[in-house]
């Protein structure tokens, strides 16, 4: 098993970070949790792709981490060779948005099926929209959901995957709830978006001080990695983006609240969960 960070950034652009996006490899196949900008381009690094993915999995509706669902959904179906629906589980909301993309794609679905004559089906894709508990369940990997607190977004949700003896956590934009401590408790890897309060607080900008009330904190993201016994907290969604010779800072801010290790996510960073 293998968490591999396809996007460490965050809604501001970053010439170093993809969108919002991880990939976690199991022994049935890789599975891609939230897509944001470029996550195809890093799929493509990481030895992955459209149609190799099991599923993608949405931990909520924001934009940043929905960006590329439409390139996901156009590429899987332009590079098969027979119907290959893209199985997507998100929150309520999902079914809809996976329409929307179908309807806003319809010209260019057009074009393709009048040029490519051995391309004779539409895109398709297989959504099922979760609340709570099992998601997916074959050989080894199980994968469960619960809701999350991310208000006023709603609903929301985080994901547990195990394989084997092995289990990761995407916790998704979030701040500290039972939903997450639920899912997390004695989790090998807790992957977890983070902002840096302290930062932030100094802009002194309404629009980016409203994110500090519905993320988790550094020191939040640690805690809830301590009250749950995590071995490895994965700190992603870096906002704002660590500055070159800060990195360090995180870590420590972490590391004053959770005793495991802390890693900093930059993309295509690869962690293994251990046994």
């Amino acid at each position: 098993m293998q968490v591999i960070v396809l996007g460490s950034g965050s809604p501001l652009p970053d010439p170093q970070r993809a969108g919002p996006s991880t990939l976690v490899r199991t022994s049935v196949g890789d599975f891609l949790f939230d897509c944001g900008r470029g996550v195809l381009m890093r799929a493509a690094a990481a030895g992955s792709g459209a149609g190799a993915f099991r599923a993608v999995l949405l931990t909520h509706l924001h934009s940043d981490h929905i960006t590329d669902l439409n390139d996901i959904y156009t590429s899987r179906w332009i590079t098969s060779f027979q119907p290959n629906p893209l199985p997507v589980y998100g929150p309520l909301g999902t079914a809809a948005l996976v329409e929307a993309v179908g309807a806003m794609l319809e010209p260019d679905v057009g074009y393709r099926l009048a040029h490519h004559d051995d391309l004779q089906w539409p895109p398709s894709a297989a959504v099922t929209e979760v609340e709570s508990g099992p998601v997916f369940e074959e050989g080894a990997v199980r994968i469960t959901a619960a809701p999350t607190d991310h208000a006023p977004v709603r609903p929301t949700l985080g994901y547990r995957i195990a394989d084997g003896g092995q289990s990761v956590v995407i916790a998704g934009d979030t701040v500290p709830c039972r939903g997450l401590d639920e899912l997390s408790a004695g989790a090998g890897v807790l992957v977890h978006t983070v902002v840096r309060r302290d930062l932030i607080e100094q802009f002194g900008l309404p629009r980016l001080s409203d994110v500090l009330d519905y993320h988790s904190s550094v020191a939040q993201a640690a805690q809830t990695a301590s009250r749950n016994g995590v071995g490895t907290l994965l700190l992603t969604h870096l906002v704002p983006a660590p500055a070159a010779g800060t990195e360090q800072e995180w870590l420590d801010q972490a590391g004053a609240h959770f005793a495991g290790t802390v890693i900093l996510a930059s993309d295509l960073l690869t962690v293994d969960p251990p046994d």
